[in-house]
């Protein structure tokens, strides 16, 4: 990943106002003085105690506030009024009136719909960003200084506020101002070119990795800023980006070409550097398998009944099966399509090569590891019933995995955040209302 932290000379000292602003915001981390969460009041999980301020939609931004959501941190979802983030509406399939793909990635979040647009909602945000440990946004770069809430504009009134932008190409350069999606930006930055069958076109990953990827870093970059804060006492601009993440993450790829000049191709379910490290077609399915080291073919030789591969120089070591690749292939590619996957799977079940079926949606969620791993979650949503989502994948020694709370229907914490947070009256709530400011 690629991950700017933006300072300015503002930022490269702090005043005495500031500092002393900032100590008293700290020393109120206290949760039941701060934290209106009702999941962080019941368990304590590692962020609990922290508040993020959610200005981010579709899916990098609310993929890495949910992590921190799934973490005990209280997550406050700042959405349009009227049509809330942009995968609402992304659909089918929907569970009742809800989009399934709004429902994977906003559990454990708030949602406070107020018009950013409109003077009287750019204050609210102010406010709450002065009550928050994070805001995240992912508006194309200069947006939200339109608006007066950009980075420098919240920091003399929020210097503790640690303010995550997330962009398609970065806060500066020549592509800064483009929209950037995942699909495009996996194209731009080389994912897609890399990614297909042998001789065929370029494809688009299943799911969105880019996206994916960017959350995630973005959650760490997030993380290393809250453990900076507590050495410096000031918040601090990050600035993550899709494309810098893609590119970062092209790994051996990129170096083969950065330091070898080697171009990359597209190998279909093949490795460039290891060989074999595919999925083969067998009777009934295909099987994936790999062999990492030459100890690791030894033993596939054995299991296939094809001992005298690994004798022959052309394939007893790595670089020379990559080598002869094409001649080894069609060999291991007979023999896998003379049984069934099942068969294959049998023989090589504690042999210590790594192998495994293609598994479609159905088989995933009804692996055995998949349930013993606790991989799905199962929430009840006020108005899609009973849902069932994949579940976090990092398991802790001293913070048991408890229920999360339902994703949020539009606006369904307006009131709750202008209350008790915000600490306006019933009055001042209810005309926010008719002017539109809130839902």
């Amino acid at each position: 990943m690629f991950i700017r932290q933006i300072k300015s000379a503002k930022t490269t000292s702090i005043c005495v106002k500031c500092r002393n602003r900032i100590i008293r915001y700290l020393k109120g981390r206290n949760i039941s003085k701060t934290c209106t969460s009702e999941n962080a009041q019941k368990w304590p999980g590692p962020l609990s105690g922290y508040r993020i301020l959610d200005m981010s939609r579709v899916l990098a931004g609310p993929y890495c506030t949910m992590i921190l959501g799934d973490l005990g941190a209280e997550v406050i979802k700042i959405e349009r009024p009227g049509s809330g983030d942009d995968t609402r509406l992304w659909g089918p399939p929907f569970k009742g009136s809800e989009s399934v793909y709004f429902l994977t990635i906003n559990r454990n979040k708030k949602s406070v719909a107020v018009d950013i647009k409109s003077e009287r909602g750019q204050d609210i945000i102010r406010k709450l960003a002065t009550k928050c440990d994070v805001l995240v946004e992912n508006y194309i770069p200069g947006k939200l200084e339109q608006y007066g809430l950009g980075y420098q504009q919240l920091q003399n009134e929020a210097p503790q506020l640690i303010y995550c932008s997330i962009s398609g190409y970065g806060q500066t350069g020549p592509y800064a101002k483009r929209a950037g999606y995942d699909v495009i930006v996996s194209g731009v930055a080389g994912l897609m070119y890399i990614t297909g069958p042998k001789g065929g076109e370029p494809c688009k990953v299943g799911v969105a990795m880019t996206d994916l990827s960017t959350g995630l870093y973005a959650h760490g970059a997030i993380m290393a800023a809250i453990l900076q804060r507590q050495k410096t006492g000031q918040g601090q601009h990050i600035d993550c980006d899709l494309f810098s993440t893609q590119v970062a993450s092209l790994i051996n790829i990129g170096a083969n070409y950065l330091n070898a000049g080697l171009e990359a191709t597209r190998h279909g379910t093949a490795h460039p550097s290891i060989v074999p490290y595919q999925a083969f077609q067998t009777q009934d399915s295909y099987i994936l398998v790999g062999a990492g080291n030459d100890g690791q073919f030894k033993i596939l030789c054995k299991i296939l009944d094809l001992e005298y591969l690994h004798k022959d120089e052309k394939f007893s070591t790595n670089k020379a099966r990559v080598i002869n690749r094409e001649e080894l292939l069609d060999i291991l590619k007979k023999k896998f399509y003379s049984n069934t996957t099942q068969y294959w799977l049998n023989l090589l079940e504690n042999s210590g090569i790594p192998y495994g079926p293609i598994n479609n949606m159905a088989a995933v969620y009804n692996d055995p590891q998949t349930l013993h791993n606790n991989m799905i979650q199962k929430i009840f949503h006020p108005t899609a019933g009973d849902i069932r989502l994949p579940g976090p994948p990092v398991r802790f020694s001293e913070f048991p995995r408890h229920a999360p709370t339902a994703p949020p229907t539009l606006g369904e914490h307006t009131d709750h955040v202008m209350r008790d947070l915000l600490q306006l009256g019933e009055d001042e709530i209810e005309q926010l209302r008719k002017e539109g400011v809130i839902q």
